[in-house]
């Protein structure tokens, strides 16, 4: 039988065809990542949007824990990690530190007194270059369970209706463990007598290929002072910065940084459950703070504090938040390095 006859053109336009179908899919693709085809989709910039102020965020600087400063020091791991985790990290030595304290809030002028969260950044790299980063609060538990459950809550507490909040608890019974801890919880007078907890969990991967679900804390060894806000309030605005400036030229400050290992069963997808205290812990090492800098010309500025910057031997879970958090980090990264100039040295930026 004869072989049907194929023009020349035909062969000219497969390639075309290919091409086109594969611009397509990407567009598509790109499309729903963008949420363009599914409006109701949470997505990166919905969710930095939602951080925002009333009066628009703060231009050229982070969109959430806008307050800080930089600190550089090493971290000593005593070699004791690397039975739950094959990361050189965890290998005795001593590494460089670059890391940054934070206030929880969206306004880099907001009044130490009237912020609640805390938080430590850190980013620990070994002579192998893989870096390890981790961004961590001083609340032993999260405000809710989902990163949906977080949009959410920055909609409540920002809108103008006066049920929002009570309608969004009644949505997040879960928010009420939260609330606790804002309200009850003694507040302490300096970054340097903080517990710093991940809250989020992750896998660490032994050399013989098992996974252990860990969450990790850093543990001070300066000893709390309570403070009431009001105290703090009459210390000054910026306390807090003034404070760890002063304490660390004194002398480094230390934490212990502490892996807690789950049970089979623990949750590992919701940050709003605590482990149970008698978990296995293993004291992996020692962050040392010995340098404060400026944020300005410090070496945290353009550091993005991203949760899944993960070396090899550690991994995440299924807590769906260090995806969502990269994510927005890098939202946020693209907008403030792109308001370059807004931060902090023109007259524009000086009035942010």
């Amino acid at each position: 039988m004869a072989e049907p006859s194929t023009s020349p053109g035909t062969f000219r336009l497969k390639p075309l065809l290919i091409i086109a179908i594969v611009v397509v899919v990407a567009a598509v693709a790109f499309a729903y990542t963008a949420g363009w085809l599914t409006p109701d989709r949470l997505t990166p910039k919905k969710l930095v949007a939602a951080l925002a102020p009333p009066g628009g965020p703060a231009l050229g600087y982070r969109r959430n824990h806008a307050k800080g400063i930089c600190f550089t020091g090493t971290f000593e791991a005593n070699g004791d990690g690397s039975a739950l985790s094959k990361a050189t990290v965890f290998e005795r030595g001593q590494y460089p530190v670059v890391g940054r304290f934070n206030l929880g809030t969206p306004d880099p002028k907001a009044a130490d007194a009237m912020v609640r969260v805390r938080g430590i950044g850190i980013s620990i790299t070994p002579p192998d270059g893989q870096e390890w980063r981790s961004a961590m609060i001083d609340a032993p538990i999260f405000a809710v369970s989902t990163p949906q459950g977080f949009y959410e809550l920055l909609t409540a507490s920002g809108s103008k209706d006066p049920d929002a909040m009570k309608n969004f608890i009644a949505a997040h019974p879960e928010f009420t463990g939260f609330l606790g801890w804002v309200k009850g919880a003694p507040w302490t007078e300096s970054y340097a007598e903080e517990r710093y907890n991940s809250l989020n969990s992750f896998l660490f991967v032994d050399s013989a290929g098992t996974t252990h679900a860990v969450r990790w804390s850093l543990v001070p060894a300066a000893q709390p002072v309570p403070i009431t806000p009001d105290e703090l309030a009459k210390r000054g605005p910026d306390f807090l910065e003034q404070e760890i400036t002063q304490r660390v030229a004194a002398g480094p400050q230390r934490w212990t940084m502490v892996v807690t290992v789950a049970n089979p069963g623990d949750p590992t997808a919701d940050p709003t459950k605590a482990w149970p205290s008698d978990r296995r812990t293993v004291e992996v090492g020692t962050l040392t703070v010995q340098q404060i800098e400026p944020e300005r010309d410090g070496p945290c500025l353009n550091i993005n504090f991203d949760p899944t910057v993960l070396p090899s031997g550690i991994a995440t879970s299924d807590d769906p938040f260090p995806a969502a958090r990269s994510a927005a980090y890098s939202r946020s990264y693209n907008s403030r390095t792109a308001e370059a100039s807004y931060y902090p040295g023109t007259e524009t930026g000086a009035k942010q």
